[in-house]
């Protein structure tokens, strides 16, 4: 049978059939199915009690005992390893690390009706043991979610420290990660009876103005624009404070503020304001969670976690990415499960986790192959298979593969529109380095030219540092003529970008 060159069994490393659309070889796919959880392992009285007093070695031994499941197979559920999961079980270690609770929930299928039993703690506040890594800002409210998002833009506080609602960190992140999947839902009618009318008409052209600033991005770069979104996001959080609407209408201005929060998140990050980025995420979580669109809270989540293997811990995009799936697990969403794949492959390339990597990357591959689904999200019309094969490259480059990842940025280069200009430099810039990485010194170069063609104007400093990235592996061959060339014109580019 002819075979498809490339692909290989994630299982036992044989050739894959191009007829088998599975990551698995046939024989594989028979003998090795994924073991299961059934939803009467969960419907004990003790299990409840457990959940509720975050014992989850417990947890673990009960639902594993009830399933007729081997450690081993809550290993292949979970990815935690075998010894860790006998310590858990046996009292020797705590489940409170960053990825660790949320590959249990995640792993073994938390139904979604028993995640409010994970609040208690937070309610009664008795144990000592987990008030330290309690989010202080808890529980979501909507005037929490309107104090944080107040906070993140710089406006007056009422009610709550500064410090408490943004100084995230840790244990405390996967926590506020946690509750984005678990939270209750919040009350958002308002009580300004005498405030602004808020309509659907308002809504409306609020939407398209967000709508507007995300097009633009993709063309010009975020250091235009997040002035300009923060003030957007001003008039929404004015709303949300002063303006008189229903239940319904104020769910609906909670996903316009999300959305806009989530954007001028972006914009910060892509302009270097780090810090500002993750307070305006975290405080665009809060409103997703608002609005009640799972689909935004993921959207949200995937920021959190593009920041995470970007300038913060890797292992924070991969909780975020894991979350934000288990939070749309019941959406025929494959583009945006695709995704938030590939967010998660990032951090497991950061972290050198190769194989966990390429599976992530092998599945967003098959879910985007799908095409959109019924509920994949109006604002997810960037995903295609280039895209994915893009991200395939970023990673096969943070795994020291620049061979396979050049040819992966050139099966990809023409994906993306010749109007996405900042989007298409960021993504040269990233081949060119992976090109003179492997070796390839006049195609690096060329390809350089391309990119220092097409910056003149574009604001982002996440460019800038791509740009720095390039020449610094430029300088590698300095000695070349074309690579002569392409240093001496991006000498000149740089400095007229930081004038």
């Amino acid at each position: 049978m002819s075979e498809a060159p490339g692909r290989m069994c994630v299982r036992c490393g044989l050739p894959i059939s191009r007829y088998n659309p599975d990551t698995r070889c046939a024989a594989c796919a028979r003998t090795d199915e994924a073991p299961t959880i059934p939803d009467r392992a969960w419907r004990d009285e003790q299990v409840h009690k457990a959940l509720a007093a975050w014992d989850f070695g417990t947890v673990v031994r009960l639902v594993r005992r009830r399933s007729g499941l081997s450690q081993k197979a809550v290993r292949e559920l979970t990815g935690l390893t075998q010894g860790y999961i006998s310590d858990v079980e046996r009292g020797l270690k705590q489940v409170n690390g960053r990825e660790a609770i949320i590959d249990l929930l995640t792993g073994l299928g938390l139904p979604a009706d028993l995640r409010p039993l994970l609040l208690t703690p937070f309610a009664q506040a008795e144990s000592q043991r987990l008030s330290a890594a309690i989010d202080p800002a808890l529980p979501w409210t909507t005037a929490r979610m309107v104090t944080s998002l107040d906070a993140a833009v710089g406006g007056a506080m009422t009610g709550l420290n500064r410090r408490s609602v943004i100084a995230l960190g840790g244990a405390g992140l996967t926590q506020y990660i946690l509750q984005a999947a678990i939270a209750p839902p919040e009350a958002v009618a308002s009580t300004a009876r005498n405030g602004i009318s808020v309509s659907d008409q308002l809504l409306t052209s609020l939407q398209s103005t967000t709508d507007a600033l995300r097009q633009a991005d993709a063309n010009h770069g975020s250091g235009n624009l997040a002035r300009a979104a923060t003030a957007h996001l001003k008039v929404l959080l004015r709303l949300l404070k002063e303006g008189d609407f229903t239940e319904a209408t104020g769910r609906r201005l909670a996903a316009v503020a999300a959305d806009t929060a989530i954007q001028t998140g972006w914009y910060h990050f892509d302009s270097g304001a780090h810090d500002v980025a993750r307070n305006l995420l975290l405080g665009a979580l809060r409103a997703a969670h608002a609005s009640g669109d799972s689909r935004l809270r993921a959207g949200a989540l995937s920021f959190v976690a593009i920041h995470g293997y970007s300038v913060g811990d890797p292992r924070d995009a991969i909780t975020a990415a894991r979350t934000a799936r288990q939070v749309i697990a019941d959406q025929d969403a494959p583009a945006l499960h695709a995704m938030l794949l590939t967010r998660q492959a990032r951090g497991h390339a950061r972290l050198r986790e190769e194989r966990q990597a390429r599976i992530a990357l092998e599945e967003a591959q098959a879910l985007c192959a799908q095409g959109r689904g019924e509920d994949d999200p109006r604002w997810l019309y960037w995903i295609n298979p280039g895209e994915i094969m893009g991200q395939t490259a970023s990673c096969l480059l943070d795994l020291g593969r620049p061979d396979q990842a050049a040819q992966a940025f050139a099966d990809a280069r023409n994906a993306f529109s010749s109007d996405e200009i900042r989007t298409r430099a960021q993504f040269l810039s990233r081949a060119a380095t992976a090109q003179m990485r492997a070796g390839d010194v006049d195609a690096g170069s060329a390809t350089g030219h391309e990119v220092l063609a097409l910056v003149t104007g574009v604001r982002s400093a996440r460019l800038d540092d791509n740009l720095d990235a390039m020449l610094a592996e430029a300088r590698r061959y300095a000695s070349v003529a074309p690579v002569r060339d392409l240093l001496e014109r991006g000498q000149a580019v740089m400095s007229e970008r930081a004038a």
